[in-house]
C-alpha cells in the first residue's frame, strides 16, 4: 500500500473552473484499500474577501481516491500538529501550511498568492 493508517496528508482539490471553490484538507489516514482513503482531520476553503484559506473549527470524516487526477496530495510529517494547523503569510508573500511547532510546508509552487 502507497499511502498507510496513520499517515498525515495534505490534499488539494485542483479547481476546474476560476469560479470554483479553492479547497484543501488536512489529515490524519484511518484507513486505506487499493485507491480509497479515508481521513480524519480539516477542511480548508478560500475567503476571496480575506484572501486567505480558512479551517473549519469542526473535525470531519473524508473519503479520497487516489486515482483522481484533480488531486495534489502532500505527505505531512508524523510529527505534524493536526489540531494546530493553519495557513499563514511570510513576509514574500508565500503561503505556507504550518502548525508552528513541527513542520512548514510551503504550497506556492507556480507562484505568489496562488
Amino acid at each position: 500500500m502507497l499511502i498507510q493508517a496513520g499517515e498525515k496528508v495534505h490534499i488539494i482539490t485542483r479547481r476546474l473552473f476560476e469560479s470554483d471553490l479553492r479547497r484543501h484538507f488536512a489529515g490524519i489516514v484511518i484507513g486505506a484499500d487499493g485507491s480509497t482513503l479515508r481521513l480524519s482531520g480539516f477542511a480548508f476553503v478560500f475567503d476571496d474577501g480575506l484572501n486567505d484559506f480558512l479551517r473549519q473549527d469542526d473535525r470531519r470524516e473524508r473519503i479520497f481516491s487516489l486515482t483522481d487526477a484533480g488531486l495534489v496530495i502532500n505527505l505531512l510529517p508524523a510529527s505534524a500538529n493536526l489540531d494546530a494547523i493553519r495557513y499563514i503569510s511570510d513576509d514574500q508573500g508565500r503561503r505556507i501550511l504550518t502548525d508552528e511547532e513541527t513542520f512548514n510546508l510551503n504550497i506556492n509552487e507556480f507562484g505568489i498568492n496562488r
